[in-house]
């Protein structure tokens, strides 16, 4: 059975869709932007975005009783692949700061727009070990 996932710690989905759903052994997000989700204020750089994004993540997968460490895919859209370096650089950060036991398998494709105008969106697949 599917169960919704819902936190006030990651932005309320601005669409007909929710955060996430969990199938039991499999959790699916939605893809996150970086929406702070106390202010709903938007970083202005790339970096600080791939970090709110990240964050958003974690904050879905641990309501979901799971860790980050439980990630097995993501998949990343950016609004300007020039961006690549510096959004690696802080997914690698965020990965090992989380005690991932590798890196997650993962997919990253340039997008003509996103949500809000951010530049960067990042939806996640995690399993329970």
């Amino acid at each position: 059975m599917t169960k919704v996932i819902h936190t006030d710690n990651a932005p309320a989905a601005i669409g007909p869709y929710v955060q996430a759903v969990d199938l039991g052994n499999m959790l699916l997000t939605s893809g996150q932007i970086p929406v702070n989700p106390k202010t709903g204020e938007v970083p202005a750089d790339i970096v600080a975005q791939a970090r709110q994004s990240l964050e958003n993540v974690k904050a879905i997968v641990e309501q979901a009783g799971l860790q980050v460490a439980n990630i097995v895919k993501t998949t990343v859209f950016v609004k300007d692949l020039n961006d690549f370096a510096a959004v690696n650089a802080e997914y690698e950060r965020f990965f090992k700061e989380n005690n991932h036991p590798s890196f997650p398998a993962r997919s990253c494709v340039e997008v003509a727009r996103l949500p809000k105008d951010v530049g960067i969106e990042i939806e996640a697949i995690a399993v329970k070990a």
